[in-house]
């Protein structure tokens, strides 16, 4: 039987682990009330429940972060639209939450792709990631997203990686491998931008260059993509 919403809050409560609220902090995760809850434990407790548009709604107005990734992993996103999107991102108070809601949810919207675009020009730090987040989960998890579609993040990349906030760095970065760990033709056009990336003058526009290019000329991901590509 599916949980309720006061259920959810009980198990949450008994479960609640001090010692890891401590060791989240230290990652930099925080928020209003954190309970220590490990991602596994909810994704348990997110199957139990099933999905229901009505307990995400509830979830997410609790201001905790356990309550909120919950929210992310039992919503439809088939009923997600852009008000809600803007909304649950404007509350975003750390990157485990913005990158959960991405992962988990927004990812999974009609509307991914647009936001990618539009989130990474905002000036707010998770907001910003969450255009980021998106750019690397559609490269990596969305086989339907064509080379031409990544292919135009890569511009937006160039743009804003001299953004040296440590949440949006790290983002935009991984947007960038994973764009060009998709196959050998992206691989191309990453492995160029972060050539001219490790070349600039801004501190996190060459460590995202430079770690990017790193990796995507590597051994072992030019080995994948090669062999990959003689499945194809």
């Amino acid at each position: 039987m599916a949980l309720t919403y006061e259920e959810i809050l009980v198990r949450l409560r008994a479960a609640a682990a001090p010692d890891a609220v401590a060791g989240m902090a230290r990652y930099g995760i925080v928020g209003a009330e954190v309970f220590g809850v490990k991602v596994p434990v909810l994704r348990a407790m997110a199957k139990e429940t099933g999905r229901d548009h009505a307990l995400a709604l509830r979830l997410w107005a609790y201001p905790s972060r356990e309550t909120r990734v919950l929210a992310t992993m039992v919503e439809r996103p088939q009923w997600v639209d852009e008000a809600q999107m803007e909304a649950w991102a404007a509350d975003f108070d750390s990157w485990e939450v913005c990158d959960q809601a991405c992962g988990n949810l927004f990812a999974h919207t009609p509307l991914a792709y647009a936001k990618a675009l539009a989130w990474s020009a905002r000036p707010e730090a998770f907001v910003k990631r969450a255009g980021f987040v998106l750019m690397a989960d559609l490269a990596h998890r969305d086989q339907k997203t064509s080379d031409a579609a990544l292919q135009a993040f890569l511009p937006v990349i160039e743009r804003e990686a001299g953004d040296g906030r440590n949440f949006v760095k790290k983002a935009v970065n991984w947007a960038l491998r994973d764009i060009g760990k998709r196959n050998l033709v992206l691989n191309v056009d990453a492995i160029a931008v972060a050539d001219r990336l490790r070349r600039r003058p801004e501190p996190a526009a060459r460590w995202n260059g430079g770690d990017a290019w790193r990796e995507l000329t590597s051994e072992a991901v030019q080995a994948r993509l090669a062999e990959r590509a003689a499945r194809e």
